[in-house]
């Protein structure tokens, strides 16, 4: 069937005659010039010899599969943005098409509106900036403080690390990158790997699940995939999952109507509508209660929410980033995460390497959150870190990762004013050794180890009578012994576990 009107031109392929006049239709009232097809051989034909903004197909035809084309257009290298069309309930088709390279999909039935938005956001996504040519990977990004959630905001934050590299005494000043990527800041593979990913992420609808330990910067990921997407000039939407109350979630997430439940004295937008046109980020969707993963999985799945006294549902058009430190896939296995909404959330994964495993990356990075950390206390000129800081730096476990450097390095500002920060200055506060994963019981002995060999007053191990003259010396008041000791608490008690002293050692 030839194109019509005089817009862009679409290709859309379907067996149903009654669904392929209907989108015809739809487009051609859009301004949009229509070419149809009802099966794969008429659509190769066409796209042999004429090339199209956007495709739309269904996902089974007479002759094979909606995807067979969205392959081959993504391995020939064409420009034409796909949209599949699937079936109601068909979650398994959706994620393929998405993981074959579509740009987005629908599930029938579909309605006008949903159409003209999703091919709107296609043609949208095939005219920005770079998306013809493919990305290169930039040198000289790490990730600044990342992982925080903040109240929904039309409009990203600044960034909260610069991408200027460090300086000359710090290591080789790294190659100028994209503004878009400026807080990923580091130049080591992963970084270099971790952007690239970013940028090719980006152009489409997918879900993306960030995957990565605390405090490695999932939020400032999930900006970068905002910023570099042709949904930028929309809100973004950062939403902690596990800090709204288990009562509260359903009338965040989705709204409310006014007169829903006593108090409700106006309409509210939920968070779905707020992000509507722009990216709704979960953060920490491991925490959410196993009621809200279903009605957060049809949401998903639909593309449509009910807000809380409605007695409709109402369209959604957001692009929807996960985040969590957990491991999901052990989740799903112990029955916590439910199975269809992970693989509806982990279309495309992106992995962020703790800083333990790239600490490259460490002087650049360093050297980033001095800069922004002097520009928000008023300092003109940020000091530098000495080579030997920089080899203590290197040494630490930083179990919270660039969260923790970051507050090791304002603990530095704030106590060693200079031009220079020596060792001294980034030495860890006592309370940094724990590792955030310990439990409770090795926590408490991880910490009384450490301090019976580090902070010893004379770096050697106490007698039992030693022990027992200092706590008859107080009473066997603990805490007042270990004050006195100028030990913690937790190595006092190892010590005392350790001579068989407790409180029934107490003389009588």
């Amino acid at each position: 069937m030839p194109a019509t009107a005089s817009g862009p031109s679409l290709l859309v392929v379907d067996d149903e005659p009654d669904l392929l006049t209907l989108y015809e239709l739809t487009l051609n009232k859009s301004g949009h010039r229509v070419a149809a097809a009802s099966d794969l051989a008429q659509a190769r034909a066409l796209l042999a010899t004429q090339r199209f903004d956007a495709l739309i197909t269904d996902m089974r035809l007479p002759d094979g599969l909606g995807l067979e084309l969205v392959r081959e257009l993504a391995q020939a290298g064409r420009p034409e943005k796909t949209i599949v069309v699937t079936a109601y309930g068909s979650a398994e088709n959706a994620v393929q098409a998405l993981k074959a390279g579509a740009f987005d999909y629908l599930t029938k039935p579909v309605e006008p509106a949903q159409l003209r938005a999703a091919v709107a956001n296609a043609l949208q996504a095939a005219l920005a900036p770079g998306n013809a040519v493919a990305p290169q990977p930039a040198a000289g990004a790490g990730l600044g403080r990342g992982e925080e959630s903040e109240p929904a905001t039309d409009e990203p934050r600044p960034s909260p690390a610069p991408a200027a590299g460090p300086s000359d005494d710090q290591g080789e000043k790294s190659e100028p990158t994209d503004p878009d990527l400026a807080p990923l800041v580091g130049s080591s593979p992963a970084m270099c790997a971790l952007r690239e990913r970013v940028q090719r992420v980006a152009r489409s609808m997918a879900p993306v699940l960030v995957l990565g330990e605390s405090g490695t910067g999932k939020e400032l990921v999930a900006r970068a995939l905002h910023r570099c997407s042709h949904r930028a000039g929309g809100p973004f939407v950062a939403v902690n999952c596990g800090a709204i109350p288990d009562t509260l979630l359903e009338a965040e997430f989705f709204g409310v109507r006014k007169g829903a439940y006593t108090g409700a004295n106006a309409h509210r937008e939920g968070y779905f509508q707020a992000a509507a046109g722009g990216t709704l980020f979960l953060d920490e969707i491991g925490d959410l209660p196993l009621a809200m993963q279903v009605k957060l999985l049809r949401a998903v799945q639909e593309r449509r929410v009910r807000s809380l006294g409605a007695t409709d549902d109402e369209a959604t058009d957001v692009r929807l980033i996960s985040a969590t430190h957990l491991d999901l896939a052990v989740a799903v296995r112990e029955g916590r995460f439910r199975q269809d909404l992970y693989y509806r959330l982990n279309v495309i994964d992106l992995h962020l390497p703790p800083l333990r495993e790239r600490l490259a990356d460490l002087p650049e990075l360093a050297a980033a959150l001095l800069q922004r950390l002097s520009e928000r206390s008023g300092q003109r000129t940020p000091p530098v870190l000495s080579a030997v800081a920089l080899e203590r730096l290197a040494r630490h476990p930083f179990h919270g990762n660039v969260r923790e450097l970051e507050n090791l390095l304002e603990r530095a500002l704030a106590l060693h004013p200079g031009p220079v920060l020596d060792a001294e200055a980034v030495g860890a506060p006592p309370s940094s050794a724990l590792s955030p994963v310990a439990t409770a019981a090795t926590a408490t002995a991880a910490t009384a180890a450490t301090a019976a060999t580090a902070d010893s007053p004379d770096e050697h191990a106490p007698t039992r009578e030693q022990l027992q003259s200092w706590l008859n010396q107080h009473r066997w008041n603990q805490s007042r012994t270990a004050r006195h000791l100028g030990w913690t608490l937790a190595k006092l008690r190892y010590w005392m576990q350790r001579h068989g002293l407790a409180d029934t050692s107490l003389p009588q």
